[in-house]
């Protein structure tokens, strides 16, 4: 079995977009992000900035995106944060998304510093 590239933590509006999807959706984003794990499908994981990445799933005819930021501050792990999801329409991601992600890397990776005091 192979190892997993990373772990995947959701935060707590991630989780909330999960839950509110119907359950095949839901079961269908779960199993492209563990897929995403394990192999580089630009399908299943793709970067769009420097510091920003999205899973991504296509199903029932939407486009489904989780963005998320890499977490290195822990040398023995290497973790991926799940900030929020959205569906499109488009294969664009809105610049206030990735703006919005920015943010939230920046709070939570204040908050990551301070707990390593």
């Amino acid at each position: 079995m192979l190892d997993p590239k990373f772990d995947i933590d959701f935060l707590k509006e991630a989780f909330e977009f999960l839950k509110g999807l119907n359950e095949k959706t839901r079961e269908k984003i779960i199993y492209n992000i563990d897929k995403a794990r394990y192999i580089n499908d630009p399908k299943l994981f793709k970067k769009l900035t420097d510091d920003i990445w999205e899973f991504r799933t296509k199903y029932a005819g939407l486009q489904y995106r989780l963005l998320a930021f890499w977490d290195k501050s822990k040398p023995t792990r290497t973790l991926v944060i799940a900030t929020h999801g959205i569906v499109k329409k488009t294969d664009k991601v809105p610049e206030k998304e990735i703006n919005k992600d920015l943010e939230i890397k920046k709070q939570y990776l204040a908050i990551v510093k301070i707990e390593k005091k």
